[in-house]
């Protein structure tokens, strides 16, 4: 453990130095625990970006901003008197030392799936012990709606609160599409009504995608990142018409949208 943790004190030391109070950083010296929180979930993003972008040329100074935002917890926790980084790194390595007993223990245990049921069952000992009242209990409120939304779906699952076959998973879809379009259609329609039921249909949608074993939140990226392609391809194919976007008719807009799509088929 002391070599990991020598290794890393170039990274803790110039830390401490943005925080110190005299020479410090004015806006290192500024933040706390709070203050931090949207960077670190923004340079896990990024992260992710890099990774789906395959590009891992660019990884290591992206994990490196990651590892950044560690420290500075670490250093925070350093001052009040509450961890160190050294606490971080046993508790980690506690942790998974605890969780891989067929690794470290010599538990019987081959396949993916027997793993994944110990490593479940530990964690669910592990949330025993604590002042827990609901399955749902320690879900963090902070992680994004749709990764928050299957976690929410897999604990409750594990105790029971499932359907076991597909059909009703769709039928629930098609019965919140049917409600969201009942509020709509009304002769005064209540926006927060429609928002609560298209809350109802994209959980619905998240529950079908844990069924089918689809991670939503990556799928919904891939997503996005497929239509952002596609209409720059449209933006394209008008830009060498000579005419603005605006110009162009929707039936000639789809029309190149078509013609995108058609050109990735032959690639």
């Amino acid at each position: 453990m002391t070599k990991q943790i020598g290794d890393a004190a170039p990274l803790l030391a110039i830390m401490q130095k943005l925080r110190d109070p005299q020479s410090g950083c004015p806006w290192d010296k500024a933040q706390d625990f709070q203050s931090i929180v949207p960077f670190t979930i923004e340079e896990a993003y990024e992260v992710a970006d890099t990774i789906e972008r395959m590009a891992l040329d660019e990884l290591p100074d992206e994990l490196g901003d990651l590892l950044f935002q560690v420290v500075f917890y670490c250093q925070l926790g350093k001052e009040q008197g509450l961890f160190d980084f050294e606490t971080v790194v046993q508790r980690i390595c506690d942790k998974l030392t605890r969780r891989h007993p067929h690794v470290f223990e010599g538990l019987a245990a081959t396949t993916t799936s027997e793993i994944k049921q110990n490593w479940e069952q530990l964690k669910a000992n592990e949330r025993s012990k604590r002042e827990l009242n609901s399955a749902l209990d320690d879900i963090p409120l902070s992680l994004p709606a749709l990764s928050r939304s299957i976690k929410i779906q897999k604990r409750v699952a594990r105790v029971g609160f499932d359907w076991a076959e597909l059909d009703p998973v769709v039928a629930k879809i098609h019965e919140e599409i049917d409600e969201v379009l009942f509020e709509v259609k009304q002769e005064h329609v209540d926006p927060k009504k429609v928002q609560d039921e298209m809350g109802d249909l994209l959980f619905a949608v998240v529950n079908l995608a844990r069924h089918l074993g689809v991670e939503p939140e990556k799928a919904l990226r891939q997503a996005n990142q497929k239509f952002e392609r596609r209409f720059r391809g449209v933006e394209a194919y008008a830009q060498a018409d000579g005419r603005a976007m605006t110009e162009h008719s929707l039936a000639e807009l789809d029309g190149y949208w078509d013609k995108v799509k058609q050109d990735e088929a032959n690639k």
